[in-house]
């Protein structure tokens, strides 16, 4: 069965026909539904508080988020971004409770430091997996997304993100972007080795329950089945012995790295990388 996402760019797909449909099928507000309630138990919020909806869409995932009760700790405020002005346009006609904005999340998350006390995102990241022109790319895209939303939410904010990999590649990929971004990050699966397979990357923004590998960095999936724990985050700066020398193969790794992250495209890593020249006679 062919993906969107391998097709078309995700505001070129939902046109004004796609984004009518999509809203007004019975089985995806079903399934919208579900995963939006499973997001909402894991962020695991004890107080009304300010969510960021990423890859809102006609506003389905918002409605949940509106419609939490007092004693579970709602109702919430939130705010939806959403690549397709089609998709925004629906959102607006249904009336949603949430404020909306047009903006592409593989360009980073254009809010204020410390805006949100959570997020969501459901069935949208994997999305930044292609690149839609030369000049950009998949590492790039998710790298920018992964650091503008670690630095929209305050310090032990959490997000949970519901997406679908093509394969493992994909899910490491976007794994990976999220620990290089500071994130605590863990995988949780429902429904495993089914074709049903749902799966949600819960997310800490800076402060942790427990640290350390193989610890519930997340503080919200402990004691779960089926859940991958990472804890690869970056540490500070070295300094004295143990600083990077300028040139050394690390110090070149590092500068690549961080051109991804701008979206730049970089030569591919050798065996010759950082390996110094014999002198010429």
């Amino acid at each position: 069965m062919s993906r969107p996402e391998d097709t078309l760019a995700a505001d070129i797909h939902y046109d004004d026909v796609e984004a009518r449909k999509y809203t007004t099928s019975s089985r995806i507000k079903n399934i919208q539904a579900s995963m939006s309630s499973r997001a909402l138990e894991l962020l695991n919020l004890q107080s009304p508080s300010l969510i960021l909806d990423v890859g809102c869409g006609s506003g389905l995932s918002g409605e949940m988020l509106s419609s939490v009760p007092a004693d579970e700790g709602g109702p919430h405020v939130w705010v939806g971004m959403d690549i397709s002005a089609s998709m925004l346009d629906v959102a607006l006609q249904r009336d949603v409770d949430g404020d909306l904005l047009l903006a592409d999340m593989g360009q980073g998350v254009p809010f204020r430091a410390g805006t949100f006390d959570a997020a969501i995102s459901i069935s949208a990241i994997q999305w930044l997996c292609n690149a839609e022109s030369s000049e950009t790319s998949p590492s790039g895209r998710l790298s920018r997304f992964f650091n503008g939303l670690y630095a929209s939410l305050r310090r032990g904010g959490r997000a949970v993100c519901q997406f679908y990999p093509k394969n493992d590649a994909q899910r490491h990929m976007i794994t990976a972007a999220a620990v290089k971004a500071g994130f605590g990050a863990g995988i949780l699966e429902d429904d495993p080795e089914t074709k049903n397979v749902k799966l949600y990357l819960v997310l800490t923004a800076g402060a942790s329950v427990a640290g350390g590998k193989g610890q519930d960095i997340t503080g919200v999936v402990k004691g779960m089945d089926g859940v991958d724990v990472l804890d690869s985050r970056r540490r500070g700066p070295k300094s004295g012995k143990g600083e990077i020398k300028k040139g050394s193969k690390i110090w070149i790794l590092n500068k690549k790295e961080q051109m991804e992250r701008k979206g730049k495209i970089v030569k591919a890593t050798s065996k010759y990388t950082g390996r110094k020249r014999r002198v010429q006679f």
